[in-house]
């Protein structure tokens, strides 16, 4: 049985009515529930704000984004993914890459991941509408260690990337790859970035003017999502995430 998450009592605002000027802030309030948060995607917004701040929705303008088809990875992240010393999975541990994510903004530089967060996108993915990929590193006589991960949500034929950590060297950018990869094949038109920064720019991201992206969203929102179920049970190592059809046999329209 496919579960469903109710109608939020919430209504969010056209982002370009709500911010003609382009400033990025579209709402203040709501709750951070599963069903107020997909209410929010669904129109192109999303949640950001910081420590006790009022819960802020953005929209900005541009989108940054990344086109899945276009992507490569550098020929110096080639040479350490053909290393095979991790293995990649997906949704083995949602929970623990959100918590990995939290720690790792905390960390450097303050993060707006809160417990809040973390249990409204933990529904998301309760419902199959959030997905995490992990990174592991073998250790002799031990269970695997999660170094390495990201996490975003995922409507019809579009993913949202909410935030990546890494433990080694290159690793966040491996799951990128791995996430690029299953977008393509899954025929994701692009990847929401949500803002620009250094690092998604040389990962290869791009800027939309936000009504162009949303304009696209609203044609990805249509179109069937694809069923990454066959996907949990397998783990990827280096090689299979370089190979050409990775993901044949285990996507199902």
């Amino acid at each position: 049985m496919t579960l469903r998450l109710p109608q939020t009592r919430w209504h969010f605002p056209d982002p370009i009515q709500a911010d003609p000027l382009g400033e990025g802030l579209v709402a203040v309030g709501a709750d951070l529930a599963p069903e107020t948060i997909l209410a929010a995607y669904e129109r192109g917004i999303f949640p950001w704000f910081s420590g006790n701040d009022p819960i802020c929705w953005w929209s900005p303008e541009p989108r940054c984004v990344i086109l899945p088809e276009t992507f490569k990875p550098s020929k110096t992240l080639i040479r350490n993914i053909k290393k095979n010393q991790y293995t990649f999975t997906i949704n083995q541990n949602f929970a623990a890459v959100m918590q990995a994510c939290a720690d790792a903004r905390a960390h450097a530089e303050g993060t707006w991941i809160s417990d809040d967060i973390i249990s409204g996108y933990c529904g998301l993915h309760a419902v199959g509408l959030a997905h995490s990929i992990e990174v592991w590193e073998s250790r002799e006589q031990e269970k695997p260690l999660l170094v390495g991960g990201l996490y975003g949500v995922q409507l019809g034929r579009a993913f949202f990337g909410e935030s990546m950590f890494s433990k080694r060297t290159d690793v966040s950018k491996m799951a990128f790859t791995f996430l690029m990869k299953l977008c393509a094949a899954s025929h994701f038109p692009f990847v929401d970035c949500q803002l620009p920064n250094n690092h998604l720019m040389s990962l290869g991201a791009i800027t939309m003017p936000r009504k162009q992206f949303l304009t696209s969203l609203k044609n990805v929102l249509l179109q069937p999502a694809p069923n990454w179920k066959l996907l949990q049970n397998h783990h990827f190592n280096g090689s299979e995430l370089l190979t050409e059809g990775l993901f044949s046999g285990f996507i199902e329209a």
